[in-house]
């Protein structure tokens, strides 16, 4: 069960992180860094969602919650 959740977190933080990206090379997003020097809110929220994602996905899958006691 950990590992589909892990799965399905890496994939999203993945998909996450390419709408970043794009958004990061968009006509909105330029003239933000024009004038303000940093990226519109929107994509800074997609990549440090994504990439935060991804890494709990990531970490999910490896190892999952096999460490930790059970109650």
């Amino acid at each position: 069960m950990n590992k589909a959740i892990g799965i399905a977190l890496l994939v999203i933080g993945v998909i996450l992180i390419i709408y970043g990206i794009n958004g990061s090379n968009s006509i909105s997003s330029n003239i933000s860094q024009t004038f303000t020097g940093s990226p519109t809110n929107k994509t800074l929220w997609l990549l440090v969602g994504g990439s935060a994602a991804a890494i709990v996905g990531f970490v999910l899958t490896l190892m999952g919650f096999k460490s930790f006691p059970k109650k």
